[in-house]
């Protein structure tokens, strides 16, 4: 729906409770792909005065009967988005019959046609495009539901919890009764009818139930689920072991669909899934591939007790659900893959994403205050900053105090719809801690910094926040410091704790040597920015020498960016970069870790691997995004060069003939192989090319198929179509493989410039409706192409529009999405932030989605 006017925002001051109970709710659903008819049966009961309101969107309502009496049209009022009941008695029986065209619902929300099957998605407000219900996460009722459809055609009838009934129906139609025990809100309803192959195994839980699970996916696909069944096994048993929480219904079940616009939704005992989050083997699937599978097949299910169980009295309290989930799945990758790994995995993703939407117009706090439009909410700011206070927690707690607040929570509020407060309040009851300082983390906005100041007996710690949109005063807020004295050879003392809980705090140093540098914020204990005073022999000292392998790694990514933000400037004055000491130094210290056996070849990948172009537009004032895009191209070369009688035999000892594993040991040894074969690309070295077109052609498993093409496409050269044509015709039956075909592309810098990114679009494989597919060409051409996306002459940014209000004619969440890209425009030199605002206004102009409307607009200011 378009609108004219700007939307009332929805307040969280505002909120009042429901004035109706749903003691139990009765769906049946007709199944027609074209004319779905659901029959809703609610058994009510008053709780306040005032009206019944139920919301509804895009369906058609048929009739509303209390106690069995039919209204007439009198008797109600009827908008595009509510059903108002004024006479409702204080106990009754409401029956609402709507229908809705499953086929034509190209939002994706609600119910909706995938592939010639019915699926649904009703998280953050989908359900209202199924029919008339109060479509709010505190309305929790049980479920019982009927499915009734073709049985030829859709011979699998699924919905939440445990099948009481099935049989068969005239017509040559089935039908099949779920009923969930659980009470939950609408948004974790779920229902999927069609075709599929299926992937069964058991999994027999802590106190010995036999729990049946079952993955349902394409035709022919079911090999291609093993991994995700293993990851599911193993969450289960890590779900037991790491937080006591059990499985709870008679069976588990996933479904794989290709249209979403999701990773993948925690719907109770029916997790719906993203494809390209489940199906994955070795010659098709990278292994970061293998590890988002992981991580999100652990994130869902971890979900039953964190969402599902205690789900959010509204959405303000999104994060309650969201950080909290995306704590515990990086816990469980930290023990599946390593903790120090999985850790600056983690960091780099939050600085990446979340660090850049705290310091520009989107910025809002881990809990908001208000918003338009909830789905414009699922932001790195609840998913990763959300699960980064919980980690805070948890260190300011211990982890003996952390386990008593957890299980203090599953226990009192079991069955409810829960706000922050209620948490954070289950921590102090159970360790009698006053932690009512720690809620301004969830009220404030924004990226604290951190400022250490050295003199020779103490140190200070201050802290600061600066103002962002809505929020002009800050105050202080508890911040858990780890942090350790390193010298030349290594620590100088122990590892120290500090909890900063006013603006500034000063403590004595455990050793005063001089030629020592702080190691501060170890862990990363803290979502903080940290201005250290530190200068390039600190940094140095700290990459060789700090026992903690996270802030090994940051020294080098610190001192990185400080050389590129230093390159960047060169290129924007026009002068030619050149290596000095500290970048001959900072390769040198590279080259220790990577020759040290002390460290896995996945920390030495890492180490590798440089700061992107948005770190580095963030730590600079009105820059040029080519120039930056420039500098790491040409710190590339510059480390590619020096370390080049290392490379190649680092390359060649890497290489394994073995049978393709998933697991952590065998990814890590093909994510520094490739890392070693990027930097000969980048150096032009000259096996780079040969090597990697022998990779490309010889390779049995997908991260060196497709690590060879990146590194093909960025030499250039007639032999990038060449490859990339042979890749098209293995993979064009593989949609999730040919979504990578797409991606590589959108990182390229074409030879065509935006003409041929536009002629992509009209290629056959192309599906603007696939979500999967617009991210793969549309969003990583934003994203990841800093050449052709931020060219002065304003091309990729005019596709880009055209692209966005495309998309916005469909699908208004993704397209909603995309539009994020344009938040980093207060960043860049004036002639773009000018290109982009004319871009915004063109948005607006255009008469867009609420969605798109509240997102361009904000972004605009």
């Amino acid at each position: 729906m378009r609108t004219d006017t700007a939307p009332r925002p929805t307040l969280l001051s505002d909120y009042t409770p429901y004035n109706f109970s749903l003691d139990s709710v009765t769906l049946d659903f007709d199944l027609r792909v074209e004319a779905t008819q659901v029959t809703t049966t609610l058994s009510v009961s008053r709780k306040a005065g005032g009206p019944m309101r139920l919301n509804g969107e895009g369906i058609t309502l048929k009739s509303v009967s209390i106690d069995g009496q039919i209204l007439a049209r009198k008797d109600y009022q009827l908008t595009q988005t509510e059903l108002v009941l004024d006479n409702v008695p204080d106990n009754c029986v409401i029956e609402i019959i709507t229908q809705c065209n499953p086929s034509q619902n190209a939002t994706l929300m609600g119910l909706y046609v995938s592939g010639g099957r019915f699926c649904t998605q009703c998280e953050a407000e989908g359900f209202r495009r199924i029919t008339y219900y109060p479509d709010r996460p505190d309305v929790l009722s049980v479920f019982t539901v009927k499915i009734t459809a073709d049985k030829s055609k859709f011979p699998y009838l699924l919905a939440n919890g445990n099948m009481t009934d099935n049989g068969e129906a005239p017509g040559g139609r089935h039908f099949a009764v779920w009923e969930d025990p659980f009470p939950k809100p609408c948004y974790l309803f779920a229902l999927v009818a069609g075709d599929f192959d299926i992937l069964e195994d058991s999994f027999t839980t802590m106190s010995g139930r036999d729990i049946p699970l079952t993955i349902y996916v394409d035709r022919g696909d079911a090999p291609r689920a093993d991994y995700a069944m293993d990851a599911l096994k193993r969450s289960m048993r890590w779900d037991e072991t790491a937080f006591g929480r059990e499985y709870d219904l008679d069976r588990f079940m996933i479904v794989a669909v290709r249209d979403f616009n999701f990773g993948a939704m925690e719907n109770k005992g029916l997790n719906i899934f993203n494809s390209s989050l489940l199906l994955a083997d070795g010659p098709s699937a990278t292994d970061m591939n293998f590890e988002r599978i992981e991580s999100v097949v652990a994130h869902e299910y971890f979900h039953n007790w964190t969402g599902n169980r205690i789900t959010c009295r509204d959405w303000f309290q999104l994060c309650l659900k969201e950080g909290f989930t995306v704590f515990r799945d990086q816990e469980f990758s930290a023990d599946q893959r390593g903790a120090a790994v999985q850790r600056i995995k983690d960091v780099r993703a939050l600085r990446a994403r979340q660090f850049a939407e705290d310091a520009g117009p989107l910025a809002h706090p881990v809990r908001p205050s208000q918003y338009e439009k909830i789905d414009n909410f699922y932001t790195a700011t609840i998913y990763e900053k959300g699960a980064e206070l919980i980690r805070m927690l948890k260190t300011l707690l211990g982890a003996d105090d952390f386990r008593k607040g957890c299980d203090y929570y599953f226990e009192t509020l079991d069955g409810t719809a829960a706000t922050v407060e209620q948490f954070i309040e289950s921590f102090e009851a159970a360790t009698d801690r006053d932690l009512s300082q720690f809620m301004l983390w969830y009220e404030q906005a924004g990226t604290p910094v951190l400022d250490v100041k050295r003199d020779s007996s103490s140190v200070t710690f201050t802290q600061s926040l600066r103002a962002t949109p809505g929020q002009k005063t800050k105050r202080p807020m508890p911040m858990p410091i780890k942090w350790q004295v390193i010298g030349k050879d290594g620590p100088v003392s122990d590892p120290q704790m500090t909890v900063l809980n006013g603006a500034s705090i000063t403590v004595d140093l455990p050793n005063d040597r001089p030629d020592t540098t702080l190691s501060v914020l170890q862990d990363f204990s803290s979502p903080v920015r940290i201005n250290s005073r530190n200068e390039t022999g600190d940094y140095l000292r700290l990459m060789g020498g700090d026992p903690n392998s996270f802030n090994r790694w940051d020294a080098g990514q610190t001192l990185a960016t400080k050389l590129l933000s230093t390159l960047t400037g060169a290129i924007e004055s026009g002068r030619m970069p050149r290596v000095d000491t500290a970048l001959r130094d900072y390769v040198s210290a590279l080259r220790a870790t990577l020759l040290s056996p002390d460290f896995d070849n996945n920390f030495k990948a890492l180490t590798l691997s440089s700061p992107s172009v948005m770190t580095i537009l963030q730590t600079r004032k009105a820059s040029d995004p080519t120039a930056a895009a420039l500098a790491v191209d040409w710190l590339h070369r510059a480390i590619g060069d020096r370390l080049r009688g290392d490379l190649l035999p680092l390359y060649n000892d890497l290489q394994d003939s073995g049978p393709f594993s998933p697991d952590a040991a065998a990814a890590g040894r093909r994510a520094l192989k490739n890392a070693s074969l990027a930097l000969m690309g980048a150096s032009f070295h000259p096996q780079a090319a040969p090597l990697a077109l022998e990779q490309f052609n010889d390779a049995t498993n997908m991260t060196d198929e497709l690590s060879a093409l990146v590194t093909l496409s960025q030499l250039g050269g007639r032999r990038v179509d060449q490859s990339l044509s042979r890749f098209y015709e293995k993979w064009e039956h593989n949609p999730l493989v040919i979504d990578k075909w797409f991606a590589v592309q959108a990182m390229r810098k074409l030879p065509g410039g935006i003409h041929d990114l536009s002629d992509l679009t009209e290629h056959s494989a192309y599906d603007r409706r696939n979500p999967n597919r617009v991210r793969a060409l549309v969003g990583n051409f934003a994203m990841s192409n800093p050449h052709m996306f931020h060219n002065i002459d304003g091309t990729g940014y005019d596709f880009f529009t055209a692209q966005i209000l495309d998309m916005d004619s469909r699908n208004p969440q993704v397209a909603a999405r995309l539009a994020g890209a344009y938040e980093i425009w207060p960043k860049l030199d004036k002639a773009r932030q000018a290109l982009i605002q004319d871009q915004l206004r063109a948005i607006m102009a255009a008469g867009p989605s609420q969605n798109l409307s509240e997102i361009a607009g904000k972004i605009l200011g």
